[in-house]
This record gives structure tokens, sequence and C-alpha cells, in this order.
């Protein structure tokens, strides 16, 4: 009984090729058009984020204004490769890790309202 069965699937199958082919395709198609879109908006968008937040850092130096991780802001006094020295207040300074600097503000920035 599970012989015969067994039997006309295989014919069937064999004389459906093409259609094999192309349900095949609609199903990988659409997820591949999704990693596609994924890639585009989120996953490319983050790397160049990534890239222009390390060069920033790469380019601290001695009396920029930093806003740390934390939301602390400081003036740098001194670099070095992994960590820079930060005065937050007159007298009070920390070392603090490079890559927890949230954001760098050059030399002779205004802010807005002035």
């Amino acid at each position: 009984m599970l012989i015969p069965s067994a039997y006309a699937q295989a014919a069937g199958a064999a004389g459906a090729g093409t259609d094999a082919t192309a349900s095949m395709i609609s199903t990988i198609l659409p997820l591949l058009l999704v990693f596609i879109a994924f890639y585009f908006f989120m996953i490319r968008p983050q790397q160049r984020r990534v890239k222009d937040h390390n060069a920033t850092l790469a380019a601290v130096k001695k009396g920029d204004e930093v806003v740390t991780a934390g939301g602390h802001i400081g003036k740098v006094t001194k670099v070095s490769d992994a960590e820079v020295e930060v005065e937050f207040a007159a007298g009070q300074r920390h070392r603090v890790v490079k890559t927890t600097l949230a954001e760098v503000r050059p030399l002779g920035a205004k802010p807005a309202n002035d």
C-alpha cells in the first residue's frame, strides 16, 4: 500500500520540475529582498556611524570639550592612546577611557543660542 503511493509521488515530481524551481524562487526571493533592505536601511548606516565615531575619537586633542557616555561635560587636558584626562571642574581631573566618550566638541564651538 505504501509503495504504489511512493511511485506516484515520484512520477508527479519528475514531471513538475519547472514548477518546483519557480516555487523555490518565489519562496527565497522575498527573504532575499528583506535582507537587502535591512542591509541598506539598518546595517550599513550603523557601520558608517561607528566608523565616524572612531575617527572622531582618534582625533581628540588637548582643549577639546567632550561629553562622556554618562553625560558629564569636561575639557580634555591630556591624551594617550586609550585614555584621556578630562577636567570636569577647576582642579577636578579624571582619567576616562576614550571609548566612553559620546561626543567631541571641537575648540571654539559656540552654543546655538548665543
